[in-house]
């Protein structure tokens, strides 16, 4: 009984004996890979939470840097500037929350941001445009700063103050309007009057208002017309106004209906009906005759507001009035004084969906441009903006079934203009293509001058689905840029996106508008929300006001509150 008791006693520990697993090879590399495993899992717990640790550090180590700064920005500003950051910010319906992969992301544009307006500061601070490989500037725009007043509000968004301070005083103390050039009505609008607005939204600072008034007042004299239909070229110094020559003396359809928002804005900042008026008064003439399909010649007569025989496209010298009939009944909140932009819009889309075609064999939509009775395969990459303008207006759409529709056409677009960018070797997209049947897209004028259109839509799809996978492309898209652009002293375009030369030019839209949509579309829905901000069309945020019967609205004169931020279509040039 003894010896039993103690054979099934050595029979238990038996396990616990090297020379158990010494005379059994296998059992002992299995005990070998069960310590490794346990081993293993030990080791990696550990790892995630000193990770946990030093993020939870981090993170720490921010909201006291951020507690600074709102510190420092509060006694700078005073208590009437200043800034709560306790006070609730209203999300998008359709809000996504921030991850780690969209913060590096993020940072990574910004810093690409820093690059760029590093390089202008340096060699071209000041004046209109950089000149990245000759490392010198050039004024594009009559020497008014375009690319700092167009970066303004980019800076302020990013978090980047310094930059932003230094900007705000030369704006204050250098910037001079009084100047002998012919300047573009439409390019002056779009760039100076909505940079200084928007500027002036996000930071509520004045002096950014009183600037984009005194160049709204100089542009004014384009607009004393026997229609008021304007024209789209002024002397700043003298108010002379003309149109360009190669029009047949025509006001161009995008130059004459892309400044309602940008007035509009100023009227309602200012108190002074005069800006809004001119502008209303465009529309109103247009819409005596609006076509039944919404689409209007590129040419409209000044004297008879009769449309030219011209060509009918979204691309350029088209595509932003159908934009601004769209955002001016948002930036009005949608209310019944703004209705018949929606209306007019709805008529413009009715006409857009006879111009969609599909290319063989892979079933690409794209954009028709008409001219007269009949219809031409391109499409300009100017005309990717257009699914974006779609998406964003679908949600306007009283029958669901419409909303669906256009929705799903804004897709379909979209995919086809990332296409514009995945179909050449430098995976940059080209100026226009062009559609052959059983042969897709090929690349007609094959320059990239660093537009947004496409980036552009790609940010309204994802704020407006939630669907990442465009982020997606729009992360192959930036990276296309880092690699082809992106050079020592700044960012070039190329003459061929199939070669891979570059130009000689950093256009002020690339810091106005691509950087600012890659930036948001990887920025939490929270930043610069769709239901409190419209964008003008160089991606200038404007704040959306509730417009009411009896002209000017109340509450606009007063002081305008900062925004809280986290941390046309132009024609462009190619040099």
């Amino acid at each position: 009984m003894a010896r039993g008791s103690r054979s099934v006693t050595s029979s238990k520990w038996r396990h616990c004996h090297p020379s158990y697993y010494l005379k059994r090879p296998k059992r002992l590399a299995l005990l070998f890979i069960g310590f490794v495993c346990v081993s293993f899992v030990v080791w990696d717990r550990q790892t995630l939470v000193r990770e946990h640790q030093v993020e939870v550090s981090e993170l720490r180590k921010e909201v006291t840097d951020l507690a600074n700064l709102l510190s420092e920005l509060n006694n700078k500003q005073g208590t009437s500037g200043k800034i709560d950051l306790s006070t609730k910010v209203t999300r998008s319906s359709k809000e996504v929350l921030d991850d780690p992969i969209d913060i590096q992301r993020r940072e990574k544009v910004k810093e690409a941001m820093l690059h760029a307006w590093g390089s202008y500061e340096k060699y071209a601070w000041g004046q209109d445009e950089l000149q990245p490989q000759s490392k010198s500037g050039v004024n594009s725009f009559g020497g008014l700063g375009a690319t700092l007043i167009d970066s303004l509000d980019t800076l302020y968004i990013m978090g980047l103050n310094e930059q932003f301070q230094k900007a705000r005083e030369w704006v204050a103390n250098t910037l001079d309007f009084n100047k002998d050039y012919e300047a573009s009505v439409f390019e002056t609008t779009i760039r100076v009057v909505g940079g200084l607005l928007s500027a002036y939204d996000l930071s509520g600072d004045k002096v950014f208002l009183d600037k984009a008034r005194e160049i709204a007042d100089r542009l004014l004299p384009a607009w004393n017309t026997p229609t008021g239909i304007p024209y789209n070229i002024i002397n700043l110094s003298h108010g002379r106004a003309h149109n360009p020559s190669w029009t047949g003396g025509e006001s161009i359809l995008a130059d004459s209906g892309t400044e309602q928002l940008e007035f509009i804005v100023l009227s309602q900042r200012t108190g002074d009906p005069k800006y809004q008026q001119k502008v209303e008064n465009v529309i109103i003439q247009l819409n005596k005759t609006f076509p039944g399909d919404g689409l209007l010649p590129i040419y409209i007569n000044p004297h008879s507001g009769a449309a030219g025989y011209s060509p009918i496209t979204f691309g350029a010298m088209g595509d932003s009035f159908y934009e601004y009939l769209l955002k001016v009944w948002i930036q009005g909140n949608k209310t019944s004084v703004v209705k018949h932009y929606r209306d007019m819009w709805e008529k413009s889309m009715k006409g857009l969906l006879s111009l969609i075609r599909r290319s063989t064999p892979s079933s690409f939509a794209y954009i028709c441009e008409k001219n007269g009775g009949s219809l031409t395969d391109k499409m300009d990459e100017l005309a990717c903006f257009a699914p974006g303008m779609i998406a964003l207006g679908s949600f306007g759409y009283s029958a669901a079934e419409d909303s669906q529709k256009f929705l799903s056409l804004a897709e379909e677009l979209a995919w086809t203009c990332y296409n514009f960018y995945q179909s050449t070797p430098t995976k940059l997209a080209g100026e226009n293509y062009f559609f052959h049947s059983g042969q897709d897209m090929s690349v007609g004028t094959s320059w990239n001058i660093l537009r947004p259109e496409t980036v552009e839509s790609l940010f309204y799809l994802w704020r407006l689905t939630g669907n990442k996978t465009y982020q997606e492309w729009g992360w192959n898209i930036f990276q296309a840029f880092e690699k082809n652009s992106r050079i020592e002293s700044g960012y070039v375009g190329l003459k061929d996106v199939n070669s891979g030369v570059k130009d000689n030019m950093m256009q002020s839209f690339f810091l106005a508008e691509t950087l600012k949509y890659f930036y948001l579309l990887f920025s939490p829905s929270s930043v610069i929300p769709l239901d409190e901000w419209v964008f003008n069309t160089e991606a200038h945020p404007l704040r959306i006001v509730t417009r009411n019967e009896g002209g000017l609205d109340k509450n606009l004169n007063e002081k305008q509150k900062p925004f809280s931020r986290i941390g046309g279509r132009k024609e462009g040039r190619s040099g």
